[in-house]
This record gives structure tokens, C-alpha cells and sequence, in this order.
């Protein structure tokens, strides 16, 4: 679904092999996907912006192609601050030290952790649909906790999460997608496939769970002791208007308490924003990053 112009990678890590498409010429810019997905969720959005950007869309570790180390007893290696690391490596690589970044649901909180852990290699940040997790956590309540049932649900431990999903891990999924997508959003039955080819795996099942129970203890030990540091590049915040965290979240006040330039508004779609309004991402990120 990517152009001839991206090529496939698989790039070691200090801890991961990450695999990668990248595509394009142009100021380097790193889009990172979401749970439950791959990088295959820019598939509408990365051929356009390859055409000014140099586009980089890697599996998150733990997700599509990337490894999926086994999880740590403290969960460190699903922790935002080393899949950032993961990213910062993987970039250099790619040759770049510096570069723009991207990224929607968990991938955003990557970013998040990139633009705090590594301000000097941050020229920009996009996130997408997301307010910080320590807010979520800090503010969580009954509406919350239903609208976001998977935090609580996928953070259980001795592997009940994984027995569950892994029974009929395609219902799963696509129930996921239907739930936060905006009614009547259609999602393309190739990405579709192969969101399903990836997540049936129980390597990546068990993962992902790692990535939210390292979301609810080790990420929130960072967040906490990091509380004073801002974002200090140009942040777009972008969201769904149909979504739960439009509901929920004066999103950009919010953002504003933890970053010092910050803009965005709300896109006519649900959660999914890069399948559900891709040209309105095309257009918010170009105006964005070349302004």
C-alpha cells in the first residue's frame, strides 16, 4: 500500500530490532503508530508527505514486524522512555540527528517521551488524540475508566489479558477499531489484514500489554519525577471531534501545562485519525512542519 518509493528495513536497536518503511526526500519526519496497529495505519497519509518529506514509519517494538522482548518484571523495556531510545537509534541510522516526529495514540506518547528524553533531536512534534498520561491517570473517574476500560483491563498481571484477547484475538481487534472509530468510518480490508496478521501473534498480544502495564507504573514514575521539564519545540496537538478525548479533554489547555508552544484543533473523524481524515492530517502536518 506504499509506494515503490519506500523501502523495508529491519534496524537494530540498543534493545529491539525495529522494523521500518521509509520513503521520500525532503527534512526527515518520523510518524509513529497506536495500539492496536502498525505503521501501517500512515498508509494513506506517508506516500503524500514523501513527496516533501523524507517519511519514516516504523513498528513500534512489541508491535507489527518489530522484536518483542519478553516483558521485564518491572515492565522498563516496554517503557516509553526505551521506545523513544528505540526511535533516537533507529534515526540515526537513517543518518538523521535530528528530525520531526508524529505520532497518534501510544505512539504519541513516544513522542511525548522523545521531546522530553531528547529535546536537542526534536525539531517539531505531532500528537495525535492523546492528552498526557499522567493526566489520564491523575484525573481518571467513572467515564474514564469505561471509555478507556482497556487500560485497566490490559495492565492485569499473570497473563490474563493475553489468555482472553488470544481466544479470539481478530474479534478483538476489530471491535477496537469499531468502537473508536466515528460511525460509519471505513477502514481499508488490506490494513485491516494485516493489523490482524500481526496482532494474532501472542508475542504481540503479550507486548502490547507490557506497553500499558509499563504506561501504568514505570511511565508514570518518569512522568512524576519529569513533571517540571516542558516540551519545548513547536507542538501540534490534533484530534478527533467525534472521539472520547474531545468529550473529555480541553485538550490544548492541557498541553499547554506541559509544553511551551503549543496549537492544534479538532479533526471531523473519531480516534483513528490518519485513516479516518487522512487528507486533513496531510494538510494540518504540511502547514505545521513548513510554516
Amino acid at each position: 500500500m506504499y509506494s515503490d518509493l519506500f523501502t523495508t528495513q529491519r534496524l537494530r536497536t540498543q534493545g529491539a530490532e525495529i522494523h521500518c518503511v521509509h520513503g521520500g526526500k525532503g527534512p526527515p519526519l518520523l510518524l509513529l503508530h497506536g495500539y492496536p496497529q502498525t505503521h501501517m495505519i500512515w498508509h494513506a497519509v506517508a506516500p503524500v508527505l514523501a513527496q516533501q518529506f523524507h517519511v519514516i514509519c516504523p513498528d513500534l517494538r512489541g508491535y507489527g514486524d518489530s522484536s518483542k522482548p519478553p516483558g521485564a518484571p518491572n515492565h522498563a523495556n516496554y517503557s516509553k522512555r526505551v521506545m523513544a531510545q528505540d526511535m533516537v537509534d533507529l534515526m540515526r541510522q537513517l543518518g538523521y540527528e535530528r528530525f520531526a516526529v508524529a505520532g497518534h495514540d501510544r505512539g504519541a506518547r513516544v513522542a511525548h517521551r522523545l521531546a522530553l528524553d531528547h529535546p536537542a533531536r526534536i525539531s517539531a512534534a505531532c500528537v495525535m488524540d492523546i492528552a498526557p498520561t499522567l493526566h489520564m491517570f491523575d484525573h481518571t473517574d467513572q467515564a474514564f475508566a469505561t471509555g478507556y476500560y482497556h487500560w485497566f483491563f490490559l495492565i492485569q498481571p499473570d497473563g490474563l489479558p493475553e489468555h482472553l484477547i488470544g481466544l479470539d484475538p481478530d474479534y478483538y481487534l476489530t471491535e477496537k477499531l469499531k468502537r473508536w472509530a466515528a460511525p460509519g468510518a471505513a477502514f481499508s480490508p488490506r490494513a485491516v489484514a494485516e493489523y490482524s496478521r500481526c496482532f494474532s501473534d501472542p508475542a504481540t498480544i503479550h507486548a502490547s500489554c507490557e506497553d500499558y502495564r509499563a504506561a501504568a507504573s514505570i511511565d508514570l514514575e518518569h512522568d512524576r519525577a519529569d513533571r517540571h521539564r516542558r516540551i519545548g519545540c513547536p507542538l501540534l496537538v490534533l484530534w478527533g471531534s467525534r472521539g472520547f478525548v474531545h468529550r473529555s479533554y480541553d485538550l490544548l489547555a492541557v498541553w499547554r501545562d506541559y509544553a511551551d508552544d503549543v496549537q492544534g484543533f479538532a479533526l471531523d473523524c473519531g480516534h483513528f485519525l490518519p485513516e479516518e481524515a487522512p487528507a486533513a492530517v496531510i494538510d494540518a502536518l504540511r502547514d505545521f512542519l513548513t510554516s
